[in-house]
Formats: structure tokens, C-alpha cells, sequence
């Protein structure tokens, strides 16, 4: 699957995943004072946007440091896709996070790590770098609109949750799961037919 600005903005929303994390953000935040939330949410995502953003930037140096290859990445991508995705489907009782309630001002975890940078989050970002490094500045453009929407989606959270409600959230958020089962599944598949494709070849 090729990917294009529009298409890996999309991707990235749906992993990074702002109305699915509201309850995140809400639960870890209780025990800051209401004049500091935001500030918190948008310190959390700035961290996550370095987070990735270096990640894009030095992925193929990565890659090649450890010996991985695109079809390794892609096939490992899809497959931490598919479980982020299963558990966005079928949430944990205790919480996305398990449940790790701590008090206090949250600071890089939970929040800008796992919740918004997390595995499948680090994979997809070098995955589009190691598919089409030429496209550099349109996958840095569609993580810099990815974590506005973010921060648009996070600072708003309280309202957005009591707009909607917690079950409207859960439905969508269960929504965006099926949608991100189905890109993971055409991401291995696809991994499979190249691997296939290249077994052939090379007998």
C-alpha cells in the first residue's frame, strides 16, 4: 500500500488515536489543577511530536544499524497494529494503560508515551520514511497535522466527553479500531506477497 499525504495523515490520526486517548488524559490529569491542564496536554504532546518526528528522521539509519529490513518493519508494524487495534475493539477492564492511576503531574508517561507516541505509532512513522524517503517533508506534514489535531482534540477533552458522551467515544473510538484491523491486515498481507514475490525470485 502506497501512502500519500492525505492517506498518511489519516493513518497516523487513527493510531495516534486524540478522541480514544480522552479518557486517558482526563484519568491522569484529575490530580493537576484545572489552569495547568492545558499546558500539561500541550508539553505531552510536543514531546510526543519530538518523540516521533525523530524517529521519521533517523528511522532508515535505524533500520540499517539493526539489519531490519522494509519487510520486516512492514510485517512488524502491522502485526502491533492489528493487537493495538484488537485492544481499541476489546478495551482492557482496568484501562487502556492498565490502569495506572498515579496522582501528580504526569511527565512523558503515560501520556506522551505509550498513549500518543507508542510502538505502533514509532513503527508506522518509520515505515512511511522507509518506504518513500523522498517524501520526507510530506510525512513530517502529516505528523505535524496529526498532532494538531491532537492537542485540538486533548485540550478539549473535558467538553468533548461531556458533548458527546463516554459511550459516543467508546463507539468511535471501537470504529477507528475496525478501520485500523483492516490497514493492519493489508500491511502484513501485503509484507507476506513480497516476501512470496521474493522467495520466487530468488529460486
Amino acid at each position: 500500500m502506497q501512502y500519500n499525504f492525505l492517506s498518511a495523515t489519516v493513518l497516523l490520526i487513527l493510531i495516534t488515536d486524540p478522541l480514544g486517548n480522552i479518557p486517558i488524559f482526563i484519568n491522569a490529569l484529575r490530580g493537576v489543577a484545572k489552569e495547568r491542564r492545558r499546558i500539561v496536554i500541550l508539553r505531552e504532546v510536543a514531546i510526543a511530536f519530538g518523540i516521533l518526528l525523530l524517529f521519521m528522521l533517523v528511522g532508515d539509519r535505524f533500520l540499517r544499524a539493526m539489519s531490519l529490513t522494509d519487510l520486516s518493519l512492514r510485517l512488524g508494524g502491522g502485526i502491533v497494529l492489528f493487537l493495538i487495534a484488537l485492544r481499541m475493539i476489546f478495551p482492557h477492564p482496568d484501562g487502556p494503560m492498565g490502569g495506572d492511576s498515579r496522582g501528580g503531574e504526569p511527565l512523558i508517561v503515560p501520556l506522551a508515551i505509550p498513549a500518543l507516541a507508542g510502538p505502533s505509532a514509532l513503527a508506522t512513522v518509520m515505515l512511511l520514511t522507509s518506504q518513500a524517503p523522498g517524501q520526507m517533508w510530506e510525512w513530517v506534514g502529516a505528523l505535524t497535522v496529526t498532532m494538531l489535531v491532537c492537542a485540538v482534540v486533548l485540550v478539549m477533552a473535558e467538553k468533548i466527553q461531556h458533548w458527546l458522551g463516554e459511550r459516543a467515544v467508546t463507539a468511535f473510538e471501537r470504529l477507528m479500531g475496525l478501520v485500523l484491523v483492516a490497514i493492519s491486515v493489508e500491511m502484513i498481507l501485503t509484507g507476506i506477497r513480497t516476501f512470496v514475490h521474493q522467495l520466487a525470485a530468488s529460486n
